[in-house]
């Protein structure tokens, strides 16, 4: 179903539960890989992503179309991850910004998803060697490909910047995996 269909049936009440649940079904997935990308976490991310579906039903109504359906959800997305883990690291009294942050490493060792592939776990160690909005950063280009302009419209921050910023952590991650040989 097409976004603008989605949104014309959200707005008439009778096929508002029919358009929220397409509306689920095709972006699901793409939210939920991109929050647990940041949160690591399976459980976690399924809380978060409960949350941004919560926020979307709540103000889809509003929603002024002067960007992608997806661009918006994303943004939506991104807040609640960086406010969870901004909460994670209140009641954690840690920084995530650091190497041996032992809460999301823990997470990673431990979580099924990433048990697999050494190399990928080593990629996934390297990522969280980043600061928050790099790792963010370098998972919507890496993993999920987006253009700059749709990352600059989620994040509310420059091509240039984002440009940058992406450099800086191949750069970083590529130095974890120097250092690691």
């Amino acid at each position: 179903m097409e976004d603008s269909l989605i949104i014309s049936k959200f707005l008439k009440p009778d096929t508002q539960e029919e358009a929220f649940s397409a509306l689920v079904k095709k972006y699901q997935e793409r939210i939920y890989w991109h929050v647990r990308r940041m949160v690591i976490s399976h459980e976690d991310a399924d809380d978060v992503v409960q949350n941004v579906f919560v926020k979307v039903w709540k103000n889809l109504e509003n929603f002024r179309s002067d960007s992608k359906l997806y661009t918006w959800m994303y943004r939506i997305a991104t807040n609640e991850c960086i406010t969870f883990l901004n909460k994670k690291k209140r009641q954690n009294n840690i920084s995530l910004d650091d190497e041996d942050s032992a809460y999301l490493k823990e997470s990673l060792t431990s979580g099924s998803y990433f048990d697999g592939e050494k190399a990928h776990k080593k990629l996934q160690e390297a990522i969280l060697t980043l600061p928050d909005k790099q790792r963010l950063v370098f998972n919507m280009k890496y993993f999920e490909d987006l253009k700059y302009t749709d990352m600059s419209e989620i994040l509310g921050t420059s091509v240039g910047a984002l440009k940058a910023s992406y450099h800086l952590a191949v750069k970083k991650i590529e130095s974890f995996f120097e250092s690691a040989d």
